[in-house]
């Protein structure tokens, strides 16, 4: 007999009823989704849709950090990769700005997201705007790879969790992990939630809601949702 403390089953039913729910409507608007019950099944999955040969480059994602796509890549040996965002990060704006163009002509463009609506909406904030523009168009094949912490009700649950939990902590992150102590006066750094606020360097600019593919683009979007909290 379970104790009451014990709300493993309670969570894995929840996390399976808005997973299934979700991918099922991703498969309605034209987007493949698919599951993963941890990172290390999601890996294998990313893996085996990468054919040997082409091109793969990478969005800025804690996840794709967290599953370790990149140095699997690079251990397989058989693609080209665009990274301009390495574990030793490029301070010179410049040559970053050069990769992140690269990126857009890639094959295949890895990326997170930062919400999942369970009617099958991808919702993305951007700073500078690559990540977005590589979801929408440009490479062949996108590849979105999603912690279940991702999936939100709606557009309008999505928008809160990007401002008032993505955005200050990934703004926090940039601070003290890539030294832009710029960053440090963004007033949701010091406050921990949104304010709308019009400072220079505002990591809230671009704000992307992919509501689904045309007929001739069925099968660029790739979603593969894990099982476990990834990401930001």
């Amino acid at each position: 007999m379970m104790g009451e403390a014990d709300l493993a089953k309670e969570v894995e039913r929840f996390r399976e009823v808005r997973v299934n729910t979700t991918i099922r409507n991703l498969q309605r608007r034209g987007v493949n989704a698919l599951y993963a019950p941890n990172w290390g099944e999601a890996l294998s999955i990313v893996l085996s849709m990468i054919p040997a040969g082409v091109t793969v480059a990478r969005a800025d994602s804690v996840t794709l950090f967290q599953i370790g796509i990149i140095p699997e890549l690079i251990r397989r040996n058989q693609n080209k990769i665009i990274d301009p965002y390495p574990e030793a990060w490029i301070p010179d704006v410049e040559q970053r700005r050069k990769l992140q163009r690269e990126a857009l002509l890639a094959d295949v463009f890895l990326t997170g997201t930062n919400a999942i609506t369970m009617d099958g909406k991808l919702v993305n904030i951007d700073g500078a705007g690559n990540r977005v523009s590589g979801i929408i168009f440009g490479p062949k094949k996108v590849i979105v790879v999603a912690g279940v912490n991702k999936i939100v009700k709606d557009v309008d649950e999505a928008l809160k969790r990007i401002r008032n939990v993505c955005a200050p902590q990934n703004a926090i992150r940039h601070y003290l992990k890539h030294n832009r102590k710029e960053f440090i006066d963004l007033p949701c750094v010091k406050t921990g939630y949104c304010t709308d606020c019009n400072h220079e360097w505002r990591i809230c600019r671009y704000v992307v809601i992919v509501e689904g593919v045309s007929p001739r683009e069925r099968g660029r979007i790739n979603v593969v949702i894990v099982g476990e909290e990834l990401g930001i």
